[in-house]
């Protein structure tokens, strides 16, 4: 999918957005124990730009902000700070029921885990037949039923599979049906929250080339969430890379995986295996993630970088414009660390 240029990236824009959790014992307690509150920065200030019909994916290793994003962006968390823009539209300005419904059908989500997403105890037919009630796009019985025929031949199953419930079905056809209803309200925009990671690898890319045929044909506009860095390189067009929740980089899928700039970025792509046998050097990278509960000052990530100096320590680095994208690092910003030209089997 061919790049698009900045002037076009404002379909989806979020600006500085933040989500804290308090997770402190009760008054009580904390009042008896002399406890402080305690507060979870999950996403903790990012700012990116969705472009109308590109695939933008987050990655970053477990409990670094990927999914609380996706649940901000479709509303399922309030923010505590920033804004999100939709089309132009502002997601918290208040407005009446009806604008709100027409705005909510444009976007969607897949969850993770096909099993756990589908009510048991719903026939599949009243599952991908319940968007379509919901937001009145049905004439009458007939319709709604040529309409859920038309979703499951879509995510290639059949329409007389919507009698079935879904645990007759297998994790791959439990993935079609979720992918089926949330198209069933006619969605523009589809954050996807791993869709595959909870499917064997031949199902993924079953699921994978689904996602982008129907992207195609239906000129969709995905925010993928994933930790699988060969299905990112397979379905993205741009590259956002998290860690503790802030965005460390940001660039076309390409750039990112032959050229990549943020120590965090080399670290995650060198966990990748080398097929080809290239020989390149591997810069080891010790310590596992802080806690979100008491993020390290300054750069996040200097805990862990070979590369990092005191200015690193201190002072939180500013994402910088850099090859169709940006980074948010001091060692590329005063030439310590050097962008060059890497190969990743990404492609497997």
């Amino acid at each position: 999918m061919p790049d698009l240029p900045m002037t076009d990236r404002s379909y989806v824009r979020i600006e500085g957005l933040k989500r804290h959790f308090d997770v402190s014992a009760p008054w009580l307690v904390r009042a008896i124990e002399g406890k402080p509150r305690q507060i979870v920065q999950a996403v903790d200030g990012i700012d990116i730009e969705i472009a109308k019909g590109e695939t933008f994916s987050l990655v970053g290793e477990s409990g670094c902000g990927k999914s609380t994003v996706a649940r901000l962006v479709v509303g399922l968390y309030p923010p505590t700070a920033g804004r999100i823009e939709f089309d132009g539209n502002d997601m918290a300005e208040r407005r009446g029921q009806g604008a709100q419904s027409a705005l909510r059908r444009r976007m969607q989500m897949i969850f993770q885990d096909p099993f756990a997403s589908l009510n048991p105890r719903w026939r599949v037919f009243d599952i991908i037949a319940e968007p379509i009630r919901a937001f009145g796009l049905a004439k009458d019985k007939a319709d709604l039923e040529k309409q859920v025929g038309d979703l499951l031949r879509q995510v290639r199953l059949t329409p007389a599979d919507g009698v079935k419930y879904p645990h007759e079905f297998s994790g791959g056809q439990r993935q079609r049906i979720s992918i089926a209803r949330a198209l069933a309200s006619r969605p523009e925009f589809l954050v996807c929250d791993e869709p595959t990671s909870a499917l064997d690898v031949s199902v993924q890319a079953q699921i994978l080339n689904l996602m982008m045929d129907l992207q195609r044909r239906l000129k969709l506009t995905y925010l993928f969430i994933s930790h699988n860095l060969a299905v990112v390189y397979h379905i993205s067009t741009r590259v956002g890379v998290m860690y503790l929740g802030r965005l460390v980089e940001e660039a076309p899928t390409d750039t990112l995986f032959k050229r990549p700039k943020h120590p965090y970025t080399r670290m995650l792509l060198d966990t990748i295996p080398d097929l080809d046998m290239t020989g390149r050097q591997r810069v080891p990278v010790a310590g596992e993630v802080p806690s979100p509960l008491n993020p390290p000052s300054g750069c996040s990530f200097h805990p862990r970088c070979p590369f990092a100096n005191e200015r690193c320590k201190a002072e939180r680095p500013k994402a910088l414009p850099i090859e169709g994208g940006s980074v948010a690092c001091h060692a590329i910003e005063e030439g310590r660390l050097a962008v060059e030209e890497r190969s990743y089997a990404a492609r497997g």
